[in-house]
């Protein structure tokens, strides 16, 4: 019996000294840098511990919480959100938040990730029921904004900060989407068709503006022709008329003179005899006048009946 009782002492202060240990070394603490450690005396929020060596009192202090200061990211489960045109769509999304009061963050709430994402998830389905589906599509950024302004007045008594809320994904019904599907591929072919048909139009006007510039270059090449035709004409009719006035002139002047008379009277002879002989053929008949052979009466009826003394 006495062996059995001592048996027992030692058994009993073996495990005492194992505890004891487990406990000092348990009471000796390294917290990581962006990391902290919530500690309790005695069950009551005591102090926050950061990063460096620490000591707890054994039996006395415990570390009740853990948090890391990093910024985190949480994801939102897909749900079913119904539209304001009664339309179901599936979406989900990722939270971005970081821990600012550790205190806080233990005591202010059970679990701050599952609360967020269940508040992101329930402020998502308010607000897409006021959007229609083709809006909701275009509003991303506004939504996102929408649900972050709530999570920072919820989140705020947390102790925790949500700085980004993005959805991820959007997804309408099969049906929806082959119906989407068609509607953007007939908008693509009626903007196809548009374009062609301004690109057409244009390329008419053009055309047509290309065969205007060439008629009224045309036309005024053809203007500036007659003209430059017309100054040469006038030009050409006025140097000759000239030039007839400074002959008849000259002649005037010459038959004047002394002894003009006799050779105007003996150029005419010539040129008289130099067309008779011109008409004048082999095989041709002419018609003279009876006094034709009296060369002198010829030249007083060309000549007139002024100069017959001559």
């Amino acid at each position: 019996m006495e062996n059995f009782q001592n048996i027992f002492v030692t058994v009993f202060w073996t495990l005492f000294g194992i505890y004891f240990a487990y406990k000092l070394y348990r009471s000796i603490r390294i917290v990581s840098a962006q990391d902290c450690i919530v500690v309790e005396k005695f069950g009551k929020y005591s102090r926050t511990l950061h990063a460096g060596l620490h000591l707890l009192w054994p039996f006395i202090e415990k570390d009740a919480y853990y948090h890391t200061l990093k910024e985190q990211a949480t994801d939102v489960p897909p749900q079913t959100c119904i539209t304001k045109d009664n339309v179901k769509v599936e979406m989900d999304g990722i939270l971005y938040l970081k821990v600012l009061d550790p205190h806080k963050a233990s005591y202010g709430i059970n679990d701050y990730q599952f609360a967020s994402s269940q508040l992101a998830q329930t402020t998502m389905r308010a607000i897409i029921g006021t959007m229609d589906l083709d809006v909701t599509f275009e509003t991303r950024d506004a939504i996102n904004s929408k649900i972050l302004e709530v999570l920072d007045l919820a989140t705020e008594s947390w102790g925790i900060k949500v700085n980004r809320y993005e959805i991820v994904n959007i997804t309408p019904p099969k049906s929806i989407l082959e119906a989407m599907e068609k509607e953007k591929k007939a908008q693509i072919t009626k903007k196809a068709q548009i374009s062609l048909s301004e690109g057409d139009r244009d390329a008419r006007i053009n055309r047509s503006l290309g065969f205007k510039e060439e008629a009224i270059n045309k036309s005024e090449g053809e203007k500036q022709k007659r003209i430059n035709e017309a100054e040469g004409v006038a030009k050409e009719v006025e140097a000759i008329a000239i030039a007839t006035a400074k002959g008849i002139e000259l002649l005037a002047q010459s038959i004047n003179s002394k002894g003009g008379k006799d050779a105007v009277k003996l150029r005419i002879g010539q040129k008289f005899i130099k067309e008779f002989e011109k008409i004048s053929g082999k095989h041709t008949e002419i018609v003279l006048p009876m006094n034709l052979t009296n060369f002198r009466s010829i030249l007083k009826s060309v000549l007139g009946s002024g100069d017959s003394k001559d």
